[in-house]
């Protein structure tokens, strides 16, 4: 009785320790899927806006590189200043800039306005990711992988529910409405709130011994960790403008190939979503599994057969090439992001911001590019071009294997 009573408290406060945990990590994937809910209603709205301010296919790739640079260039800066100066309450600050640009969107009668106002949601993810990025490495118990693609299932699952609640809300009644979704971000900031005062009382997981870094640290030369990075870099431009050509034009090609309503259209675009929400939650386990390097190779090039596909399939094999596309693609980034924490320990938030960062980005230009090629040429076109982008993936070849390496 003398050894067991003492163990008893000691595996309930385990226990306890392990719920609070994954309670963060859930709460986390919640907020991330209020945020990219209300970030994914932005595209959506595209036929919306571009119908009622008179735009072109150029202005609405604006849109886009204005919501992501807003969000991919402070990304980094908040990261890399959060891992010296951790700021618990950020994220519901963050949220208040993306109910703002919520309001402002719903009001906006100017194609300036509507910069102004996604740039406020821009600001707001630039804040969000990167943090709560941190707070689901702090919770993971070392399951990084797994904890990583939890994390980024409820962002990808709320990306996918935009478009219909556009389809449902927006299109019917109009553009103002898009106000009732700030809602789901006052929701968020309670939730974040919460949140908050678990990251202030173990702020202390987050500055890891030199002794733990150096343990952790992979065996490999500054100049290998940095080709190995711009690799990375290299294989989220191929991701995110693919990406892009999907989420900011989908449904445009739609509706010039296959002559379909705009609601179609946008049920269309769901269906893709969803399939990416459905995928992401495998790569970060598969990926501690069987290491992230595997992961990234299938999960990039193993999208080309079918984008080379696409531009020219029917309406149904479209719609069942995008499901695979969408599975496929949406299993790369959380390994790409964890095996890059691992080539910089110690530097979670920063390299979180600059990946983030740097997807938003290359969203952005890629929508802006994509908008102006499809403006010189033709909606098909951009889809035909962009079907090579996956094959990119082969450079995957070159990057070390950590798990041999540690």
């Amino acid at each position: 009785m003398e050894t067991t009573l003492p163990e008893q408290p000691k595996a309930a406060a385990q226990q306890a320790a392990q719920q609070t945990v994954l309670s963060i990590l859930l709460a986390l994937s919640f907020t991330h899927f209020l945020n990219d809910t209300l970030q994914s209603l932005i595209p959506a709205m595209y036929p919306v806006l571009k119908n009622s301010l008179k735009l072109n296919f150029t202005q609405v790739g604006l849109i886009t590189l204005t919501f992501q640079m807003s969000a991919s260039l402070l990304q980094p800066l908040v990261g890399l200043y959060t891992d010296k100066k951790p700021q618990p309450y950020s994220l519901a600050i963050g949220m208040s800039f993306s109910l703002l640009g919520l309001v402002c969107l719903s009001l906006s009668q100017s194609f300036p306005m509507v910069l102004i106002s996604v740039g406020l949601v821009g600001v707001g993810s630039a804040v969000f990711h990167p943090e709560a990025s941190r707070l689901a490495h702090m919770a993971s118990g070392g399951k990084h992988g797994m904890a990583q693609s939890l994390f980024q299932v409820g962002g990808n699952a709320g990306s996918s529910l935009g478009p219909l609640l556009a389809a449902m809300v927006i299109v019917p009644f109009g553009q103002f409405h898009v106000i009732w979704f700030s809602i789901a971000a006052l929701l968020a900031i309670v939730v974040m709130l919460n949140i908050s005062k678990w990251y202030l009382s173990n702020t202390h997981r987050i500055k890891p011994k030199k002794a733990a870094l150096e343990l952790n640290r992979p065996k490999l030369s500054n100049s290998t960790v940095i080709f190995s990075l711009g690799i990375l870099l290299v294989l989220i431009f191929s991701k995110y403008f693919y990406m892009a050509s999907m989420t900011s034009y989908y449904t445009f090609y739609l509706m010039d190939r296959f002559h379909i309503s705009t609601q179609a259209s946008q049920v269309y675009l769901f269906i893709f979503l969803f399939a990416v929400a459905a995928g992401t939650f495998i790569g970060g386990p598969v990926g501690d599994r069987i290491g992230r390097k595997y992961v990234i190779w299938i999960s990039i090039l193993g999208v080309a057969p079918f984008s080379l596909l696409l531009p020219h399939a029917t309406l149904f094999w479209t719609a069942v090439l995008s499901v695979f596309i969408g599975v496929i693609l949406s299993s790369a980034f959380s390994a790409i992001l964890v095996y890059a924490q691992e080539l910089v320990p110690g530097k979670v938030g920063m390299i979180a911001g600059l990946f983030f960062g740097l997807a938003f980005g290359m969203a952005g230009v890629g929508s802006a590019l994509l908008g102006r090629l499809a403006d010189a040429t033709s909606i098909s076109y951009v889809y035909q071009v962009c079907a090579y982008l996956p094959l990119i993936g082969l450079l995957t070849g070159l990057l070390p294997n950590l798990e041999k390496k540690k």
